[in-house]
């Protein structure tokens, strides 16, 4: 592996639609007892069941720690492959590679990683074996690699059609905890080059407390080209109202790259998630202090869904809401099975299924 000294604009690289065919997927075995309650078994549970959904279409990779690589292994099926490697937590979509493609092999992307945004207003502290995990895996993958480690940025804050427009949301990259000294603008352009793309939509917000400064991928995801899918809700005295509605109202008066007008399909919320005292009782502290407490929403939205190459594998949360959202994404994709995975265990951990998982397109000579 080595580092190219070039963007992907400039060598033809893009990155493609997560609806587009992939070779595989990476996850992270999770255990930090501080984002895991009770030691992280649930959580356990519910990673290994969105893993074998995936597995079935995908060359799936587990990383876990030394102390957690043998229960991975046994916990997980023979045909997943899973790799000793050290991190500080279980998002692979936020530090693992963002690849892409020029249509016949892969490279990888370093973006800088700091916790959700660092001393300002980040998670947790250290972040340090995270900041490393895309260039471990792109030696493990033995592909070349973008090295942005001075940009800060996280898998979850992109979402891309692969034919030239990214959506994204200003809470999360305009935030002081990112890249403060950058423009608007200044950061765009790194998006442009580094993504390749055409067009940048910039929502304003996302979902109601979610902790990632608002990750786009919690709020809004492409389906197919020019047509999105946005996490909604009728109750107007729901603050994630006004924040639904402005991404309405910016995303049915804009255009993707190509000019086409984009078709947005409400995908409704689940009713506000709480989390429970017994539950925050399983949660170590950190730095003296608690990291929930009881009563405190949770950003729980059913577009944090993973586009397998035969699945879509969606959280449910045991909500009346759960079903009519699985029905819309099965007329959105029929031509693949839409599985659910109760996922409250992964959200109480600070995201869902799309956080923790990140896509690998196909490439030249894979099999």
């Amino acid at each position: 592996m080595k580092i190219i000294n070039s963007t992907p604009r400039a060598d033809g690289f893009y990155m493609p639609a997560e609806f587009s065919p992939h070779y595989g997927c990476i996850m992270i075995f999770p255990e930090r007892s501080d984002s895991w309650q009770y030691g992280g078994y649930a959580a356990r549970r519910a990673f290994v069941n969105v893993a074998e959904a995936i597995s079935r279409s995908e060359h799936l990779t587990v990383c876990a720690s030394r102390r957690q690589y043998e229960n991975a292994r046994h916990m997980l099926p023979d045909n997943i492959r899973v790799v000793e490697m050290s991190s500080n937590d279980a998002w692979a979509r936020d530090y693992a590679p963002t690849f892409v493609t020029d249509g016949k092999d892969i490279r990888g992307i370093n973006w800088g990683f700091n916790a959700w945004g660092g001393l300002e207003d980040g998670l947790y502290s250290p972040w340090d074996l995270d900041d490393k995990m895309a260039r471990k895996l792109c030696d493990l993958y033995e592909k070349d690699m973008y090295d942005l480690g001075n940009f800060i940025l996280e898998g979850g804050s992109i979402h891309v059609d692969g034919e030239g427009t990214c959506i994204t949301t200003e809470a999360c990259l305009l935030s002081k905890g990112r890249n403060p000294m950058l423009t608007k603008a200044e950061i765009e352009n790194y998006l442009r080059d580094y993504l390749n793309v055409e067009k940048v939509i910039w929502l304003k917000n996302g979902i109601f407390n979610d902790e990632t400064n608002e990750h786009v991928d919690n709020i809004c995801a492409f389906v197919k080209p020019s047509e999105v899918v946005l996490a909604w809700t009728d109750d107007e005295n729901d603050p994630q109202y006004a924040m639904s509605k402005s991404c309405y109202d910016i995303l049915s008066r804009e255009t993707d790259a190509k000019g086409r007008s984009i078709t947005v399909h409400k995908l409704r919320c689940p009713k506000p998630v709480t989390i429970t005292a017994e539950e925050c009782g399983g949660l170590d502290t950190m730095d003296f202090q608690p990291t929930r407490t009881p009563g405190e929403r949770l950003a729980a939205s059913y577009v944090n869904f993973y586009i397998a190459n035969d699945a879509v594998i969606m959280p449910f949360f045991g909500d009346p809401a759960d079903e009519p959202a699985r029905d819309l994404l099965m007329e959105l994709f029929p031509e693949r099975e839409v599985i659910p995975v109760y996922a409250r265990d992964i959200l109480i951990g600070g995201g869902n299924i799309h956080c923790i998982t990140q896509q690998i397109p196909v490439f030249g000579g894979a099999e």
